[in-house]
């Protein structure tokens, strides 16, 4: 599913954040990444997102190198195939709750059924007609998360994604990531600094200086 070949990234000011980083997440795994706070986790998502570019290495989608696409066929890509669930909720203000949700579907040229079911899966039903600043922060979490998962995509990756939640919901969301990647035969990544979190995936691996190293498992099977 994706192949992360000798990744190296670094920044201006010449910090190495990500060295010779190799790896492979096979179709139908659910991982969770973990790690110090400044070793690049949110860097290596971004990358696998095709929002950032390696300074050098490859990455590859179904066989496919995310660097041969063009920008129109990289769009498509990302549109079709994966679901981002960022820190900062990259919600539309102007878009109501529904819409901000239905948005992958209509990009996609789907049917906006699955809305109404997707709103009560986050805990958010009747909500559906209000607009992003009638919501709390957890609530516009819970928006970001229903959105990435309508389309059904293939990758799901998450970047903190209970990091606004309370426990009770935080679990709940949990759940239903877990259980929306696998009914769907996708594959997942999580970043996160919560074990609660980590747990839920099938394996959880560190991002140390020296790479991705398996930590133990997740979720049994």
């Amino acid at each position: 599913m994706l192949e992360l070949s000798n990744i190296n990234k670094g920044y201006a000011e010449g910090r190495k954040v990500l060295t010779n980083l190799s790896y492979t997440l096979k179709a139908g795994e659910y991982v969770a990444i973990m790690g110090d706070s400044g070793v690049g986790k949110s860097t290596l998502l971004n990358l696998i997102a095709g929002l950032d570019t390696p300074d050098s290495g490859e990455i590859r989608i179904n066989g496919v190198a995310i660097s041969s696409l063009d920008d129109d066929a990289s769009t498509q890509l990302r549109r079709e195939q994966f679901g981002f669930i960022f820190q900062a909720f990259h919600v539309l203000p102007h878009l109501t709750v529904s819409q901000n949700i239905a948005l992958p579907l209509l990009l996609n040229g789907a049917s906006t059924e699955r809305v109404e079911q997707m709103l009560a899966e986050v805990g958010l039903s009747g909500r559906g007609h209000h607009f992003p600043r009638q919501l709390s922060g957890g609530e516009l979490q819970r928006v970001a998360i229903a959105r990435a998962l309508i389309h059904r995509p293939k990758l799901v990756l998450a970047d903190e994604p209970t990091g606004n939640l309370d426990p009770d919901t935080a679990h709940d969301i949990l759940q239903l990531m877990r259980a929306e990647i696998k009914a769907n035969g996708a594959s997942g990544i999580i970043v996160t600094h919560s074990h609660a979190a980590a747990a839920t995936a099938d394996a959880i691996l560190n991002l140390t200086k020296d790479g991705l190293h398996p930590a133990h498992a997740g979720h049994s099977q």
